[in-house]
């Protein structure tokens, strides 16, 4: 019964396998993404612009703590995958059990700081009094499950990097059912306001967890999860540092970005903070959708480079960006054109509307050069190169938002300046990913033929 669940990506037509491999994992960012939106639309609806605010304002802030440990998970995902193509069964299994004890280890650690540091962190966002003390509550609330978040993103990676990516979406849908209920029941029936969204989602996270880590123990072969082998095996978790620790990297800065970007959101009041959080919401289903495609690239890329197989990583490079571009443009496109009435099931309040369509119109129209750029990057971290596409990403994108901020933005103070940054920022971005991605392919190639 498990090995229906693997595929073997070194072999046969890739634009099939490609695609049956994406639509699970796009549907499972799109359950993800539900959690959040669950959390938005309860408290947007029955608990005011305040609570709706106080529970979007701290999405980047959570991106720019969480991203190196799940940068990490991005490694697991590279290696695996590539020990899957070399056929290193031994090397895989020491994999395995590395990366679970660092989602643990690294939990405890988030949980801790998380819950300590959720105020002072806030106070720099520059988040007003009139939400701080709500979004305080519910970011205590959210690191105290922050441990099963990473240990199923951990334990779905592995599961992915060998083709598996039904059983992570099942596990999501079980668990987004479960929290939608409970955020209706403890918002609606028993007042709990951010408290209750905050524990709804919680508690879908461990479900999820407990349900990745049985399926790891009962997995047959050099994936399964032994508990007496549970330690971390040194040269492992080297290679893993070695992809996760840019991909890490790049994230938490790249979200450091977004959180200057979001302060500066905060400076025009709560009701454009509530349009900014839900049209960024809306903005993410989008994203999950191209950003299937970056994982694709990146897992069937690694799978090939282990086996040596060059010419189907050039291939899957160009089906993952003619796919990205098509997915991009109709959902970006979709989620623009429908912005007011997808906007009114956030909040039902004119001014945030208004906000919400005016980032919508800078960012959903132009979002598939955001998927260029990442299946770009997906491409090159399974070929083994993660510092390369962090470098870029840092300069094309992070460093260009914060000087923007800084020097651009005070000339003409007005939301729009701030959101039009983004696609000017993808663009450049996306072509230094490019001429990376030719200068890394000479050098792989060349490195293959001296082993050969």
């Amino acid at each position: 019964m498990a090995k229906t669940y693997r595929m073997d990506m070194t072999e046969g037509s890739l634009l099939p396998k490609i695609l049956l491999f994406s639509f699970p994992l796009m549907l499972s960012s799109l359950l993800q993404l539900l959690f959040n939106a669950a959390d938005i639309i309860v408290v947007g609806r029955f608990a005011g612009h305040q609570a709706l605010a106080a529970v979007s304002s701290t999405g980047a802030l959570v991106n720019l703590i969480v991203n190196l440990f799940m940068g990490l998970s991005v490694g697991t995902n590279v290696l695996v995958a590539r020990q899957i193509g070399a056929k290193q069964f031994d090397e895989m299994r020491k994999t395995v059990h590395t990366a679970i004890c660092m989602s643990l280890v690294g939990g405890v650690i988030l949980t801790v700081f998380g819950i300590v540091m959720a105020r002072p962190l806030l106070q720099l966002m520059s988040v007003p009094s009139d939400v701080i003390d709500l979004s305080t509550l519910y970011l205590q609330i959210y690191f105290a499950g922050i441990t099963a978040m990473l240990l199923y993103n951990y334990g779905a990676s592995i599961l992915r990097a060998k083709g598996d990516t039904k059983r992570p979406l099942y596990f999501l849908a079980i668990a987004g059912v479960v929290n939608v209920a409970l955020n209706l029941v403890l918002v609606i029936f028993f007042h709990m306001g951010v408290a209750g969204v905050g524990i709804a989602t919680t508690v879908s996270q461990v479900i999820s967890a407990y349900m990745v880590f049985t399926c790891l123990k009962n997995e047959p072969g050099p994936t399964q999860l032994i508990m007496d082998e549970m330690k971390i095996d040194w040269p492992s978790l080297k290679e893993i540092m070695k992809i996760g620790l840019p991909a890490g990297i790049q994230g938490s800065v790249f979200s450091l970005s977004n959180v200057v970007i979001q302060s500066t959101v905060n400076s025009f009041g709560s009701a454009v903070m509530a349009g900014n959080g839900a049209a960024s919401n809306i903005e993410g289903f989008v994203y999950v959708a191209m950003n299937a495609f970056y994982q694709s690239c990146l897992t069937f890329t690694s799978q090939n480079y282990g086996a040596k197989k060059m010419d189907r990583v050039l291939k899957t490079a160009f089906s993952c960006q003619f796919l990205v571009i098509v997915v991009g443009l109709i959902t970006g496109m979709g989620a623009w054109y429908f912005g007011e009435p997808l906007l009114g099931i956030y909040t039902t309040e004119l001014p945030s509307i208004e906000a919400g369509m005016i980032r919508l119109s800078y960012v959903c129209k132009v979002y598939f050069l955001c998927g260029i750029m990442d299946v770009m990057v997906g491409t090159l971290r399974g070929l083994g190169y993660s510092i390369f596409p962090m470098f870029v990403s840092l300069m094309g994108a992070c460093v260009f938002r914060l000087v923007w901020i800084a020097f651009i933005f005070p000339m003409n103070p007005i939301i729009d300046t701030v959101y039009i940054s983004y696609p000017i920022s993808w663009i450049i971005t996306a072509g230094l990913h490019i001429l990376t991605f030719v200068f890394v392919l000479g050098k792989v190639k060349k490195k293959l033929a001296v082993e050969a």
